[in-house]
């Protein structure tokens, strides 16, 4: 107990410590890599998401890239990139990396938010003259967007906690209390960053976890609310692929 009250008293007071940086300045560094990464994925990962849910085509080659995608390491990806790059290039390194571990959610997100539509609604959309344009902006988007938020949420939670690594590199963020920490036995620093990053996790989490909510449809919230029932196991399959736990297979009767 004595070193998580140290380490607090470390956090609020202020003086992070000789030769590191301020602790808002860490934070910021932290939610920048994380930002810029989760950004640059989803420009990839989404409009490939929608294509493959809107299509039905590709999904194979998705699934497939992503389960490679997250068996990367992203620490030994972050050191191969450093080396190849060079060290004028550590922060175009880092950005990679985490892209890379962002790829993964974010894609699954995208296109598993589109599977768990019933088919139905998007036959009536069609009897109804609707263009593919507007099924997939007026229908599948708004529909699926509750699953795609989930699908940025997990990216953005795995990212913000692989920052930290960046510190190994020199580039800074919570990361360097916990492995500058380490040589130097202080152990109320290593504690304290490591408190930093998890309440940093738990705040993100918990306002992406609130838009998850908001994002849901008001017509379907309503009608949710009015006649509750048992998810179905397409929402619930769609859900842990989004999170990134393998879908299992649906049962045969």
């Amino acid at each position: 107990m004595n070193l998580i009250g140290d380490a607090i008293g470390w956090i609020f007071s202020g003086e992070p410590g000789r030769g590191f940086d301020s602790i808002p300045s860490a934070i910021g560094v932290q939610l920048l890599y994380t930002v810029i990464s989760v950004v640059i994925a989803g420009a990839i990962a989404i409009p490939l998401g929608w294509f493959i849910g809107h299509t039905g085509k590709g999904r194979e080659i998705a699934v497939a890239i992503s389960g490679a995608a997250r068996a990367i390491p992203s620490f030994g990806l972050l050191i191969l990139l450093t080396l190849l790059l060079g060290v004028l290039h550590k922060p175009e390194a880092a950005v990679i990396s985490f892209v890379v571990l962002a790829i993964p959610s974010l894609l699954a997100g995208a296109y598993t938010g589109f599977e768990a539509i019933d088919r139905r609604v998007l036959d009536a959309g069609r009897s109804m003259g609707m263009t593919e344009s507007q099924i997939l902006w007026r229908i599948e988007v708004p529909l699926g967007l509750p699953l795609l938020v989930g699908g940025i949420r997990a990216a953005t939670l795995q990212v913000l906690a692989t920052v930290t690594i960046a510190a190994y590199i020199g580039l800074g963020g919570l990361g360097q209390y916990i492995i500058a920490a380490i040589p130097l036995r202080r152990f109320d620093i290593l504690i304290g960053g490591a408190i930093l990053v998890a309440v940093l996790a738990l705040v993100i989490d918990g306002l992406f976890a609130l838009l998850q909510h908001l994002v849901v449809p008001r017509g379907i919230r309503a009608a949710g609310a009015a006649s509750p029932r048992a998810r179905s196991a397409r929402e619930r399959r769609a859900e842990a692929v989004a999170v990134g736990a393998p879908a299992s297979p649906p049962t045969t009767t």
